[in-house]
């Protein structure tokens, strides 16, 4: 049996508007264009203060759509009922004039409410970063790896009111390796989300995307990470830290208090099978191959760190201009 050929860009018939903010918003934004679809309309967080000097700076879609010339919105609300009505107005407003057949959504930031996912003729599409149902909600990449799966993936996505509750249009799965971080997990991801828009669209343009609704068993949600979650907590086991560590780099990052008072930054652990011997949170040995801090069960060896007013550095290059911490109990 012959297989369907994916339309040529020159063939487009969807107009495809796109909502994103991050850079894993704007992989799938580039990959859309790229594959020749026509999109009228980009919507995106407004514009943030960053940097040192902390000036506005345009959100990574932003970017990709004005070198694009591509119209841009910039609402901080959608709601008709909300605290940004009039915006949100203009926003509905523009999206008519778009005329756009689906709107492709992709870590925007802002809740779509139903008068937004009725607005394009075939609905809404959002890119996810997990294998649906689990993990549904704004950190599934963190909270996968924290979780210690073996594997996660995007799904793509009917969008409808719930929070990830939509049918499911397609999906991919990719291992978790041992070594990855939320940074590189992100970035492996949004090269797939990317390429599985781009399938997803042309299934949709030939009328072949099949929907079907998620699982009702394996439901979990990824809840936002907060600043709070940074600081090891050392009675918890030595395994679940080191994942914490990987899957809060390159944010919120993960820390630890000295007796004195100083804040310590991790930027690389991982968990050793010895057994451990103390009280949680006793630095049992500090040597160029690390850190070695006794935790609720087993022992956090910790490579690379960053002492307060520093630069991240290895454990080795510490030891060669600050203190020995043996024996001192971390909080």
């Amino acid at each position: 049996m012959s297989q369907s050929m994916p339309a040529s860009p020159s063939a487009r018939r969807l107009r495809v508007a796109f909502a994103g903010t991050p850079e894993f918003a704007a992989v799938a934004l580039r990959a859309i264009l790229s594959a020749g679809y026509t999109v009228p309309l980009v919507l995106t967080q407004p514009d943030r203060p960053a940097g040192r000097g902390m000036k506005l700076q345009s959100s990574p879609v932003k970017q990709v759509a004005s070198a694009a010339q591509i119209e841009v919105i910039q609402p901080q609300g959608l709601r008709l009922d909300g605290r940004y009505a009039e915006q949100a107005a203009q926003a509905h407003a523009a999206l008519r004039a778009a005329q756009a057949d689906v709107l492709v959504v992709a870590a925007y930031g802002l809740i779509l409410p139903t008068s937004v996912l009725t607005l394009p003729r075939l609905g809404c599409l959002n890119i996810h970063g997990s294998l649906l149902p689990r993990w549904r909600g704004a950190a599934p990449i963190q909270r996968a790896i924290e979780a210690g799966d073996a594997q996660t993936g995007i799904t793509l996505m009917q969008m409808d009111a719930g929070l990830d509750t939509g049918d499911m249009l397609l999906e991919q799965a990719l291992p978790i390796e041992s070594t990855d971080t939320a940074s590189t997990l992100h970035d492996k991801l949004a090269v797939l989300g990317a390429a599985l828009v781009v399938q997803g669209l042309d299934a949709l343009e030939r009328g072949e995307l099949r929907p079907r609704p998620q699982p009702e068993a394996g439901v979990t949600y990824a809840a936002k990470i907060s600043k709070d979650e940074s600081l090891l907590q050392w009675d918890l086991p030595a395994e679940l830290l080191a994942r914490r560590v990987r899957a809060f780099t390159p944010w919120p990052g993960t820390q630890f208090t000295l007796p004195d008072g100083g804040v310590v930054k991790v930027g690389a652990a991982e968990a050793l099978t010895a057994p451990h011997v103390g009280p949680p949170g006793l630095v049992r040995q500090m040597t160029a191959e690390g850190l070695d801090v006794v935790c609720g069960s087993g022992v956090l060896r910790i490579t690379r760190l960053q002492k307060p007013g520093g630069t991240m550095q290895s454990v080795a290059q510490w030891l060669q201009g600050g203190a020995d911490l043996t024996g001192l109990t971390l909080s």
